[in-house]
């Protein structure tokens, strides 16, 4: 694999993160990071991250630092679409995919990355958000990890119970049309950050955390991305349905989710979760919006509180 940039002035990853390029079966240019274990620790496998839909690897530096400091290697990636990936929409800011199922070329793509480089076993999941969708998916079809943990998982698409139908029928005809890479109504084509001040912001009740996000956006905007475009909502509804519908993968899982989200719908979180068993567990996190990875110091301590056991049990 060749290098790749990672803008180490806006990552605050631990020392030693590396980025390269990796092409997926079809083709498709994409961004992978890797962030080593705290040379002090004993290395305890290798978290696989998930970023949520208009990430970018960066945006998780923090996170792969908190990892490291309890033994993990972390390896993320940017999706097809976003961050310094190849972009499909002739305007770059549409977030837009064709097929959920293209995702999962990323995952394999991200899972040879693991093997070339050699990383520490076992392989662990945490995922955020679309993440939460593309790892749930990616567990059916077999991938081979220890554990899951699942940050607002999107697994349903929220929307109001009379924009439901609207969404589809819209989504399906411009598809159809060839109109996909349409912006998605109601949706804007600047990164959330730039435009929505830290007063009832969606993401995080943690002000250092958004002008974290706030400065990563100002410095580097090609990284940044906008709304979904019409075919991602379209692909979008078609595969969070299609995962409402099948039982949960037999594995642990452990899935955080803020008592204020607004961004993914709850519902199929609480529904999934209670169907996944003795096995699964979620836990709510009183408070918190979107973003449970990045709320305050004393929420982030109880999320990686419970992270570290359960990749500890399962070691």
């Amino acid at each position: 694999m060749q290098e790749a940039p990672l803008h180490r002035d806006i990552a605050f990853g631990p020392e030693g993160g590396r980025a390269f390029w990796a092409r997926a079966g079809d083709g498709v240019r994409l961004r992978i990071a890797h962030w080593p274990a705290m040379q002090a620790m004993e290395r305890r496998g290798t978290v696989l991250l998930f970023p949520g839909r208009t990430e970018y690897v960066e945006k998780y530096g923090p996170t792969a630092g908190e990892l490291a400091a309890m033994g993990h290697d972390t390896l993320s990636i940017d999706w097809r679409g976003q961050g310094l990936s190849e972009r499909p929409c002739p305007r770059a800011m549409v977030g837009d995919v064709g097929d959920f199922a293209e995702y999962q070329l990323d995952v394999a793509a991200m899972v040879a990355a693991a093997g070339a480089l050699a990383l520490p076993r076992p392989l662990y999941l945490l995922s955020h958000s679309m993440g939460g969708c593309i790892a749930l998916r990616a567990l059916h079809e077999g991938l081979a990890v220890r554990a899951a943990v699942f940050s607002a998982p999107m697994w349903g698409i929220l929307l109001s119970g009379h924009l439901r139908p609207l969404a589809w029928g819209a989504s399906w005809l411009f598809t159809k049309l060839g109109l996909g890479c349409r912006l998605a109504p109601g949706t804007r084509i600047e990164t959330y950050v730039e435009v929505q001040p830290f007063d009832d912001n969606q993401l995080t009740t943690d002000e250092n955390r958004y002008r974290f996000l706030q400065e990563q956006a100002r410095k580097h905007p090609e990284l940044t991305l906008g709304g979904p475009s019409m075919r991602w909502l379209y692909a979008a509804l078609r595969e969070t349905r299609a995962l409402q519908r099948m039982a949960p993968p037999d594995l642990p899982a452990v899935t955080f989710l803020g008592t204020h989200e607004r961004i993914v719908d709850p519902a199929p979180v609480h529904a999934l979760m209670e169907r996944w068993g003795a096995r699964g567990r979620l836990e709510m996190i009183e408070g918190a919006e979107h973003e449970v990875l990045m709320e305050p110091p004393e929420t982030r301590a109880r999320v990686n509180g419970a992270l570290a056991d359960l990749f500890n049990a399962h070691r």
